[in-house]
């Protein structure tokens, strides 16, 4: 028995389908691993270019920029030529910016480590959106809910990523060594990860061509907005705790920077293992239930942070790292419902979404300057009830898009 992907790909055997996941798996760990890496290694980065705080966070903004930019344009090209063949060429271009990054650091010339990091963001946004449709495809190939283990591929990448940028600081690896190493393991592991792709494009087979004016009229659609609220309340509740958890449980809840550090691990743990159990219970009680109880769970979790005392907090950590754990893989899955509007929708959402990694941080961080760290966390409360009143723009809607046996 087959599986016919009504995403203009070839019907595809249930050996196929699991040989294509697997594929993708790969994908969504070496670009956490390689991004990870990078960032990791920041600190040294700063020693070589002898750069101002400032300078630094001009470094991540670039690649923030080069992020939305590469978002904006992924729509139209993943819609023309398909998710593997744009990965064929981001996900080396992801590797190569961040030797290139590395190179203009350890020479010490800023622009030169600046210039390619804006196009390091825009390689990493177009494999993102990628990866997420090919991901969304062969959860209709497969029948099932896989999604959320493919973020989780993601963030185990991460982790590995950071506990290699480590190594390498600790043992004094250069900077460039360290992410001409990675990258290879990215050339490598990708080669191999995308040979059982499919190349269809988005709008390909029985579907009629996405015009330009379709792509555009997305961003009117109420559903994709909406959805795109989804992903941006959990992107911040996600996003906040990567910036801030860790500074304000020092701080605020005075313990130890180690212990500060434990927290931030127990919170990306908790994520982590939501993304892994998520897809039993998305199958069982269906996107909007699931949404609804992770908006819960994540507001509940961090208002204990907040208000409650530091021995509430680890509790809290844990359920709002549990809470935040689906909206983005889901929010992916939900945009991709209808093959022909895939890329256009997965682009919106994914910008709307990569909003929260953009303003979140220096919004909380004013806020924490005239009042504290956890007092700007409030705002990411009002952005998860948000996400949360939003959930059933989610709610599965197959269609023509369905899963067919045949």
């Amino acid at each position: 028995m087959s599986v016919a992907n009504r995403t203009g790909a070839t019907s595809v055997d249930p050996g196929e389908a699991r040989r294509w996941r697997n594929g993708v798996f790969v994908v969504f760990a070496v670009i956490g691993l390689v991004l990870a890496s990078y960032l990791g290694r920041l600190p040294q980065i700063r020693d070589d270019l002898h750069a101002s705080t400032l300078q630094v966070s001009m470094l991540t903004f670039g690649i923030a920029i080069g992020s939305v930019i590469g978002l904006v344009a992924s729509g139209p090209v993943v819609s023309r030529v398909g998710s593997r063949r744009t990965l064929v060429v981001s996900l080396p271009a992801v590797g190569v910016t961040a030797i290139a990054a590395a190179a203009g650091a350890q020479a010490g010339v800023y622009v030169l480590t600046l210039a390619p990091l804006v196009l390091l963001g825009a390689a990493v946004s177009m494999s993102d959106v990628a990866m997420n449709l090919s991901g969304a495809d062969n959860e209709r190939a497969l029948g099932r809910p896989v999604m959320p283990l493919f973020h989780a591929s993601y963030s185990l990448g991460t982790v590995v990523g950071a506990v290699v940028a480590a190594l390498a600081q600790a043992a004094h690896i250069g900077v460039l060594t360290h992410m001409v190493s990675v990258s290879a393991v990215l050339l490598v592991a990708g080669w191999f990860a995308l040979r059982p792709l499919p190349y269809a494009a988005h709008d390909a087979g029985d579907h009629a061509p996405v015009s330009a004016a379709e792509r555009w009229s997305v961003w009117r659609d109420p559903r994709t907005i909406a959805i795109g609220v989804v992903m941006l309340g959990m992107g911040l509740a996600e996003g906040s705790a990567n910036d801030w958890l860790a500074l304000a449980m020092v701080d605020d809840h005075h313990v130890s920077k180690p212990v500060g550090t434990f927290t931030f691990g127990l919170f990306v743990a908790a994520m982590t293992l939501g993304r892994v159990l998520g897809t039993s219970m998305l199958a069982r009680f269906g996107r909007v239930r699931v949404l609804r109880a992770c908006g819960v769970l994540a507001f509940v979790g961090l208002a204990l942070v907040i208000f409650g005392p530091a021995w509430a907090a680890y509790v809290g950590v844990a359920a709002w790292g549990v809470g935040s754990s689906l909206g983005f893989p889901v929010g992916m899955s939900a945009a991709a419902d209808d093959p022909r509007m895939a890329a256009a929708r997965v682009s919106v959402v994914s910008t709307i979404g990569y909003v929260a990694f953009l303003a979140g941080p220096p919004v909380i961080g004013v806020l924490g300057q005239y009042f504290s760290i956890l007092g700007g966390l409030v705002v990411v409360l009002v952005a998860i009830v948000a996400a949360t009143v939003a959930a059933p723009a989610a709610r599965e809607r197959r269609g023509r898009s369905s899963v067919e046996k045949i």
